[in-house]
């Protein structure tokens, strides 16, 4: 489990538009890595929405926002397009990312316990240090908190 004052783990994933992001080639920048369940389901829709509505503000504070989760480019692709999404979303495909981080959990659901993501947020600044780490995240509200946190950086 990650927390608060540790490294963020170095990683290199393609991205919904093709180029491959390695967090540590975005040194100097602050970055919102939000980990998400599924594209195109209620919460993840609404909460990659919500992020960007405040694209522009993150920008200006310095940040660049990436969405993250196993689904595939192409499953990226269209749902950035479906609803016109302003944040990078990478792909995660053999969820080592997703492990590295701590967001590979056991869940229920319906009495039923699986393996998912858990959506979680880490504010990572520009030396590479995890600044704040959001856990079990509820969507309304998460954007504006994130990007209040980053202005504080």
């Amino acid at each position: 489990m990650l927390d608060e004052g540790a490294t963020a783990p170095d990683f290199t994933l393609p991205q919904d538009g093709g180029d491959d992001v390695t967090l540590s080639d975005l040194r100097g920048r602050s970055v919102v890595l939000y980990f998400y369940p599924k594209d195109d389901t209620s919460g993840c829709t609404k909460e990659a929405i919500a992020f960007t509505g405040h694209i522009a503000d993150f920008e200006a504070a310095g940040a660049v926002v990436y969405g993250l989760s196993k689904d595939t480019v192409a499953k990226h692709v269209k749902f950035r397009a479906k609803h016109d999404l302003g944040v990078g979303l990478l792909s995660d495909a053999d969820g080592d990312v997703c492990e590295r981080y701590g967001v590979w959990v056991e869940k229920q659901m319906y009495g039923k316990t699986y393996m998912g993501i858990e959506r979680a947020t880490f504010l990572i600044d520009g030396t590479g240090t995890i600044r704040k780490v959001w856990r079990k995240v509820k969507v309304p509200g998460h954007a504006e908190a994130v990007l209040e946190a980053v202005k504080a950086l």
